[in-house]
């Protein structure tokens, strides 16, 4: 099995820190990808719920990143056996460790917006 290095150690390594920054990419990166966290970062979400949240997102849009998402261990697919099938999806336990990281990146945002308005 893998070990996995610490921060501390990846600092001290730039290729291993840009490989790690490119690992949290390719999981998070696209269009809808950080959408469809913030939908069901709150709570479970049903498909259609999901597809409401997100304005533009096609059915099959959708239908891909979940997958996707759910490949990487992000999102659990839920189904349960009723008349209709109801899907449910929310996020894994590694999927809500992502919260801290899209906290940092709000941050930063708002501190940037700022910076970038005071400098005009």
């Amino acid at each position: 099995m893998e070990e996995i290095l610490s921060i501390k150690e990846t600092k001290s390594c730039p290729i291993l820190y840009v490989l790690a920054i490119n690992d949290t990419l390719n999981v998070i990166s696209g269009k809808w990808k950080l959408p469809i966290l913030g939908s069901i970062l709150f709570g479970k979400n049903r498909f259609t719920e999901i597809q409401r949240n997100i304005s533009k997102i096609t059915p099959r849009m959708l239908s891909k990143e979940l997958k996707e998402l759910e490949l990487n261990g992000i999102v659990v697919r839920k189904v349960y056996d009723t008349t209709p099938v109801s899907v449910e999806y929310e996020l894994t336990t590694s999927g809500k460790n992502i919260v801290e990281v899209l906290d940092k990146m709000v941050e930063w945002g708002l501190s940037h917006r700022e910076f970038v308005m005071d400098s005009k």
